[in-house]
């Protein structure tokens, strides 16, 4: 019975046309009468067509085929149609029962018997299972195909003369260069452990994966696979390739890729896959690939599941990450830079894969010879250069700031200067930051770990609180008294008479790390410079402060008491390193007053001046 009249279609005889601007690819017959309508309308909501074509083997081309060899014309078989032909005749059921070498037969004898044995031809069967995944399984020609290209790559190639590489000519099986045919006697020099990398990415991700977990289980070596991998992701991941092999030579072609082209491959479905056939490996080029995987997977948003397996096996070689690698761009709505907080994870992931870190006491000076010391080195001073280049980031919170600088040990660190122009940095880059706010910041540095070039620049930093320039100037005078007492033991080990002219190579060194502040203790000539009355001078201006403090309570109501300059200027602890102008004379002078004297001489003329607080630095 013939349908109606339908909107959207026309009639032409018995026939129904879809009036629809696509094109008319299927055609279903009903009660004698075809229907011609487009495809993808019909699927999209009719799941008994939809079954029916995704069963279907094959396309036009391969039933003409078919046809002609069902009515006794020539038979062609390829490495490209094998597969295709093999599945439609064990789909059309054209089986040896119904007539004597049939098309199934006359398929699978060619199949074994020529396409196993080649590697070329092997592998586009193979790439040509794509479009006939469930029965090419059914028939086991991809599990064939795949063994048959395990063994080729476990087995020396030269021997059999295969693949042969594109090398602006052929090669001859022993690998010499061919010209026109003729063996020119020249070797390529190549890592024959990857002529197979090329060739096998052009499979799409399935066959890929299946191909790498066969090959394991083989025994193939896990760096030879990890190799393979990454030259797979480098052909359809953009811009990856172009971080991890810098300085690499990519790979020659071969005959059977210039024959094939290359598989349309889900992005996010690679990402998980090569993310599950990876290795664990640490290696420089294998961490920048892991750092770029992890990039490209924050840009296409994969699941929590996989951005975490890749953050742990880079912090688990973190020390051998760069700093351009870690800076990874901030994709989601976040107002900063940078994401920090992934490489947050990513410390925390290398200090717990460090099992001796735990009983390392902060304070302790065992990190220090332990061989676990030059990875953590290595990763403080890239943490720190991180925190430098991100501390410029107006969007950057100050909690960002203090969790990267103390997601490491602080025993990790022999130096804080890396810390400090970090924060100083930051405190340029904030200008609006509360008092309170840069002291707890500040709580990130052991200013006893500060170079002396970084305390002469924090000693002078107006961007630090005042309390912080007197601790720098405090530590800054017990470094120097050290060096002092350094530089005198040197001085009378040379006057001594000694034995033999040979140096221990421990107390050299020593000397060594010592020669910069022994040179500032020379230049300021103060070899007698008491810490003690430091000490109690610091003592003493505390005081001072805090009977200026009960006065201000005393005197609230008064204006001028409140419009006062304030008491104790940004330079009171700088005369504290001022050069004498006498080496002869017991305590340091300089021409600029003393903090005391400064106290005493302010006191008398301000009544009631708005100053900072000051704690105890002892």
């Amino acid at each position: 019975m013939a349908p109606g009249r339908t909107s959207g279609f026309h009639r032409q005889g018995d026939d129904w046309f879809s009036s629809s601007s696509l094109q008319s690819d299927i055609t279903v017959v009903v009660d004698e009468v075809k229907v011609y309508v487009p495809q993808f309308p019909l699927i999209s909501r009719c799941g008994k067509i939809a079954t029916i074509f995704e069963e279907s083997d094959g396309g036009a081309d391969t039933f003409f085929i078919v046809v002609k060899f069902c009515y006794g014309g020539r038979l062609e078989f390829t490495p490209k149609n094998i597969v295709i032909l093999y599945c439609a005749a064990d789909y059309l059921s054209m089986t040896d029962v119904y007539d004597e070498e049939n098309l199934l037969s006359k398929s699978k004898s060619y199949f074994h018997k020529h396409i196993l044995k080649d590697w070329k031809d092997c592998v586009l069967a193979l790439q040509s299972c794509e479009l006939v995944i469930p029965r090419a399984d059914k028939l086991q020609i991809i599990s064939k195909c795949i063994n048959a290209l395990s063994v080729m790559i476990c087995t020396d190639h030269s021997l059999f003369g295969w693949p042969m590489m594109m090398y602006g000519s052929l090669q001859s099986p022993g690998g010499s260069i061919l010209w026109n045919g003729i063996n020119t006697g020249a070797k390529i020099h190549s890592n024959e452990s990857d002529w197979w990398f090329e060739d096998v990415s052009y499979l799409c991700v399935e066959l890929f994966e299946r191909l790498i977990q066969t090959m394991e289980a083989k025994g193939i070596s896990l760096d030879n696979l990890a190799r393979a991998i990454m030259y797979y992701c480098k052909r359809y991941l953009p811009g990856l390739g172009r971080r991890w092999q810098e300085g690499q030579s990519s790979l020659s072609r071969t005959v059977a890729s210039f024959s094939m082209t290359p598989a349309n491959v889900n992005r996010v479905a690679l990402l998980r896959s090569v993310i599950k056939l990876l290795p664990e490996k640490k290696e420089k080029s294998f961490c920048r690939f892991l750092l770029g995987l992890l990039r490209v997977a924050l840009i296409l948003g994969v699941n929590n599941t996989y951005r975490d397996s890749l953050e742990r096996r880079i912090g688990v070689q973190l020390d051998l990450a760069t700093l351009d690698g870690l800076l990874i761009p901030n994709y989601s709505d976040s107002d900063t830079l940078y994401n920090t907080d992934c490489v947050q994870r990513m410390i925390r992931h290398f200090v717990s894969s460090e099992p001796s870190v735990a009983s390392i006491s902060p304070l302790s000076t065992d990190l220090d010879t332990s061989p676990l010391s030059g990875s953590f080195k290595r990763v403080a001073k890239l943490v720190d250069n991180y925190a430098a280049e991100v501390a410029s980031d107006v969007n950057l919170k100050p909690g960002k700031l203090h969790g990267l600088a103390e997601a490491l040990p602080e025993s990790s660190r022999s130096l804080h200067d890396g810390l400090y122009r970090a924060l100083d940095i930051y405190f340029k880059a904030h200008p609006w930051l509360s008092d309170k706010e840069r002291e707890q910041l500040c709580n990130i540095i052991d200013f006893q770990k500060l170079s002396i070039d970084a305390c002469a620049h924090a000693s002078q930093n107006e961007r630090l609180p005042l309390r912080v320039v007197l601790q720098v100037l405090f530590f800054e005078q017990m470094q120097l008294r050290t060096a002092l007492a350094g530089c005198l033991n040197a001085l009378d080990a040379e006057s001594a008479p000694t034995a033999s002219l040979a140096v221990p190579n421990e107390a050299a060194g020593q000397r060594v790390r010592q020669d910069g502040w022994v040179t500032v203790a020379r230049e300021n000539q103060v070899l007698k410079v008491d810490m003690e009355r430091m000490r109690s001078r610091v003592g003493e201006m505390e005081e001072e402060f805090s009977k200026i403090k009960e006065e201000m309570k005393n005197e609230t109501n008064s204006t001028s008491y409140l419009s006062s300059p304030s008491l104790v200027p940004r330079e009171t602890g700088c005369n504290l390193l001022s050069q004498a102008s006498d080496a002869q004379q017991d305590v340091v002078k300089s021409g600029t007053p003393t903090p005391r004297e400064s106290v005493e001489q302010a006191q008398p003329s301000i009544q009631n001046p708005r100053h900072r607080k000051s704690s105890s630095l002892f």
